[in-house]
């Protein structure tokens, strides 16, 4: 073997080592052994079921190439029997090296010759060399085609280039197999984090699909800054890393009280139904009170009215989105108001819990029911840093649970400020806050039309300081909350 060659093999098994996208590597490895074999056409084959499928052909003369990086070629896979001189040297696991196909009567050669009728083209030598991994397992085959010798011309296989083709083999198979579990592995958990996102929506109603959404819309953004002169433009696995820290954002919300996430209205149910009834009891004990002639008829009606006034009161506050200032002084008074029960006792028409979350200004939540809600993106932090990210995932915890800061300092839980928020943070916030805005599945408001939540977030850049202007402004011209 000459020096050129050995200097060959082990450039070669550098190119492979480095190459980590699989269509890719399979073609580094055509060319490769190509250049090596010094032949005018290969094809590469991978062992599918029981059959080969062709991933990559390549013919200099005919100026013809497929598979790869351009997607498999459209021809009907090779059965693994023992007619195909391919399926053969896998299948007996032997180099098999033929000096003209139409001398040998060994094989099926009835796909070359047609192949050969079709085009034009004289297959002449061919070498077959099986790939097998480490372990013995049959991963497919490479066939070589035509070798030329100095002046062009074709020739058979030199004796020593199966030697050659072999070790070039064994290193191919070794790599794809490598490739191949590092795919599984990175399937694997994706579709872990996939699963943990969806049950975080699954668990409640008022979050339904929210992570998906956001990813949707964060995967068109990340694209469209690609196309912003002076913006980030993001590799395949920064993409990766942003898109997961998205569907991770809320992981802490598996922890979030039910009673709390899904609270669609200032009162519990119970306490819901608590007042309807204490209402009722008191329209009863006022016809109770007129029959014993202790109330007179009208003051009875007028006891009546009071409480059907007091619950549309209670209805129109509980399902509100904000408290208006006159319907908080009707709840003061209502508040102020007794009844006498049957053992002559007095009682609230509200009790103070009840009171107390009837006042909440703006949503659903209480400081302190609030606080809970909040606390789900601590808990995502404590259960992120239980996961080993790899490089190229190495912030994913940083960024989603860091989606509630601000860059003015208002936000939570850290507090930070502008210099301390990464860009793909701010990033993921503005994508939290338009799809919580125009969701149409939230207990504690309706779905807002996206003019009016564009707005509130431009509102947010410009006069609050909360967002990122110069973001916000391009989230906006990508109108990426847009499919298709």
């Amino acid at each position: 073997m000459r020096q050129e060659d050995m200097e060959k093999i082990l450039k070669v098994g550098v190119l492979l080592s480095a190459e980590r996208d699989p269509n890719r590597l399979l073609e580094r490895i055509l060319e490769c052994v190509m250049e090596l074999a010094h032949c005018d056409a290969g094809t590469l084959y991978l062992k599918d079921g029981d059959a080969l499928a062709f991933e990559i052909m390549r013919n200099d003369t005919l100026k013809t190439y497929s598979g790869g990086t351009k997607g498999r070629p459209e021809l009907p896979p090779v059965p693994l029997n023992r007619s195909n001189v391919c399926a053969m040297a896998l299948l007996d696991n032997r180099t098999i090296c033929i000096e003209d196909v139409k001398d040998n009567k060994d094989y099926d050669f009835s796909g070359p010759i047609r192949y050969d009728a079709m085009t034009g083209y004289n297959t002449r030598s061919m070498l077959v060399v099986p790939m097998r991994n480490r372990e013995g397992g049959r991963i497919g085959v490479l066939q070589l085609i035509n070798a030329l010798d100095e002046n062009g011309s074709v020739c058979a296989f030199a004796p020593d280039m199966a030697l050659v083709m072999e070790s070039v083999a064994s290193q191919a198979a070794i790599t794809i197999q490598n490739v191949r579990y590092m795919e599984e592995i990175k399937e694997l958990f994706q579709s872990f984090v996939r699963v943990m996102s969806s049950a975080i929506d699954e668990r409640t109603p008022y979050n339904a699909s929210h992570a998906r959404h956001m990813a949707e819309c964060g995967g068109r953004f990340v694209d469209y800054l690609g196309t912003c002169e002076g913006e980030k433009a993001f590799s395949q696995e920064e993409k990766e890393e942003f898109l997961m820290s998205i569907l991770l954002h809320d992981i802490g919300k598996l922890v979030t009280p039910l009673e709390v996430m899904n609270k669609a209205k200032r009162l519990f149910p119970n306490q819901h139904a608590d007042i309807a009834h204490r209402l009722e009891v008191i329209r009863l004990r006022a016809e109770i009170d007129c029959l014993a002639g202790r109330m007179t008829v009208e003051e009875k009606e007028k006891r009546i009215s009071e409480t059907r006034r007091a619950w549309e009161l209670i209805e129109e506050i509980n399902g509100t989105g904000f408290v208006q200032d006159t319907l908080l002084e009707g709840l003061k008074e209502l508040q102020k108001r007794d009844y006498i029960d049957e053992d002559g006792e007095a009682h609230p028409w509200i009790e103070p819990e009840e009171y107390r979350m009837l006042s909440i200004r703006k949503g659903t939540l209480s400081e302190e029911e609030r606080e809970i809600m909040e606390e789900h993106v601590s808990v995502t932090d404590r259960l992120l840093s239980q996961i080993h990210f790899s490089g190229s995932l190495s912030h994913v915890r940083e960024w989603a649970s860091a989606h509630h800061e601000f860059l003015n300092g208002t936000g939570y839980p850290k507090h930070k400020r502008a210099e301390e928020i990464p860009y793909e943070v701010r990033m993921i916030t503005i994508l939290d806050i338009f799809d919580s805005l125009v969701a149409d599945d939230r207990p504690y408001k309706r779905a807002m039309p996206v003019d009016r939540a564009l707005s509130i977030l431009k509102a947010m850049a410009e006069q609050e300081g909360k967002l990122d202007l110069g973001l916000t402004e391009l989230f906006i011209k990508s109108r990426c909350w847009e499919a298709g």
